[in-house]
């Protein structure tokens, strides 16, 4: 809020438009007027007001529409009601609705300053509180297990395409292999939208037998099933003003899709044995580890529930297609590691990084986590040793990376290749070291050979 707090007052009577212009004018507010509620919603929709000062029986809009508009516009905007003709109803509907105060004409001035000055403590108290909690995510952002990291071409693609998508409220599908990071996405996308101070909650769709899922997601009322002994909010509802993230929604049972259906076209849930439906204000982003298409095409997914995730669809890479990453996610999660600990930041030695670089991950950034945590924790001293690694990362193939067969006419790739590994021969099997004498990035070098590999193991 800024140091003279802007005040917008609607009502249809001129006179006491221009009166309270200029009380409050005097007493340090920035005053905006409309005369009449069409103008005061075209007041609301093109400016940002600290407080708004209405009055209730206007023609065509009422002051509870110039409520409505208001906190649509700006949630923590107070907004006062004025009336002549005050009633017990009125006053009722006013509070539920989230008006601020609720004050009858006439009225002295000095109960009316007294009234806003508590409004702009109660707007400044509210503004500090969302800066307060947008600086506590920021940090929690700075964690590489909470933050998205990655500068490969495929990855900073993903990233531009949420940075695009997080401000709508489109619905989204996340679609990639167990363990590259989906649920981070989902989070990114909250963080980066106008619900980021709403709730994030989220669900693994197959962590749950079926009846228990159904009672989670849309809630029940008591005595619907056995051991409901009371109403039970689901995680729609209770996701109301943010994000609902549904991990494995390809794992949800056929009965459930219809009911998630329901949601993403009627944005209403009917809770476990209730009969009316309940509004929901949540914006919904899925992810799966399996083609659903495929699933689709096998008929274990619906059709329309399938349209109706995949509004927005983001195909996440796996580890080992963007290898130009592991040296940041390495040391992100390095670092993490040492903060929680209190431990000095440890780093792999070149034979470890080695192991580290030529690995498949084919548990993806989960698996490298896990495989560092490991590491960190057999290791005595601030360098960590092959020795440490997990045994599947550090087990090598027996095969030679390089066949011995010949060809007379040999390929500028068969050239290549042997050149490569009489350099790296020569450096005593370092990559680090070999990769500048060839005068290439290591991760170039770390993916021509894991190339080599695949295709000696193939031979």
């Amino acid at each position: 809020m800024s140091q003279q707090p802007s005040i917008l007052i609607v009502d249809d009577e001129s006179g006491i438009l221009d009166t309270l212009r200029i009380l409050l004018r005097k007493e340090g507010f920035e005053v905006a007027t409309a005369q009449g509620g069409k103008a005061g919603l075209e007041q609301i929709r093109s400016g940002n007001h600290d407080i708004v000062l209405t009055d209730v029986r206007m023609p065509q809009v009422s002051g509870l529409d110039i409520l409505q508009a208001a906190k649509e516009q700006d949630a923590m905007t107070p907004v006062i009601l004025m009336t002549a003709q005050a009633s017990l109803q009125t006053a009722v509907a006013a509070v539920n609705a989230g008006a601020f105060y609720y004050i009858q004409k006439p009225f002295s001035n000095d109960e009316l300053l007294a009234i806003l000055r508590r409004a702009c403590e109660f707007r400044q108290i509210r503004v500090e509180n969302r800066l307060l909690k947008q600086d506590i995510r920021r940090r929690g952002e700075r964690s590489s297990v909470s933050r998205p990291i990655g500068k490969s071409r495929r990855f900073v693609d993903v990233l531009r395409l949420v940075e695009v998508v997080a401000p709508t409220d489109s619905t989204v599908l996340i679609q990639g292999e167990s363990g590259t990071g989906k649920e981070v996405i989902a989070r990114s996308l909250h963080n980066l939208s106008s619900r980021a101070d709403g709730p994030f909650l989220s669900i693994n769709c197959c962590a749950l037998p079926e009846n228990l899922l159904e009672s989670e997601l849309f809630g029940h009322v008591k005595g619907s099933f056995t051991g409901a002994v009371r109403d039970k909010q689901g995680l729609f509802a209770a996701a109301r003003g943010g994000t609902f993230f549904m991990d494995e929604v390809g794992e949800m049972p056929p009965s459930l899709q219809i009911k998630l259906l329901r949601v993403l076209q009627e944005r209403e849930v009917i809770p476990v044995g209730a009969t009316e439906p309940i509004p929901v204000d949540v914006r919904i982003v899925a992810a799966t580890n399996r083609d659903l298409e495929e699933e689709v095409r096998r008929g274990r997914f619906r059709s329309d529930l399938f349209y109706r995730l995949n509004v927005i669809a983001l195909e996440l890479p796996a580890l080992r297609e963007r290898r130009d990453d592991l040296v940041l996610l390495i040391d992100g999660f390095l670092q993490d590691l040492a903060t929680e600990r209190g431990d000095p930041v440890r780093v792999l030695t070149s034979e470890a990084l080695d192991a580290v670089m030529v690995y498949d991950w084919p548990g993806n950034v989960r698996e490298l986590q896990n495989a560092l945590e490991h590491a960190v924790v057999l290791s005595k001293g601030e360098s960590i040793e092959p020795v440490a690694l997990p045994e599947r990362i550090t087990r090598r193939r027996k095969e030679p990376l390089v066949a011995e067969r010949s060809s007379p006419n040999p390929s500028l790739e068969v050239i290549e290749r042997a050149y490569i590994m009489w350099v790296l021969q020569s450096e005593g099997g370092n990559k680090t070291r070999a990769a500048e004498v060839l005068g290439i990035d290591p991760s170039t070098l770390y993916r021509k050979l894991s190339r080599y590999e695949e295709q000696s193991a193939n031979v």
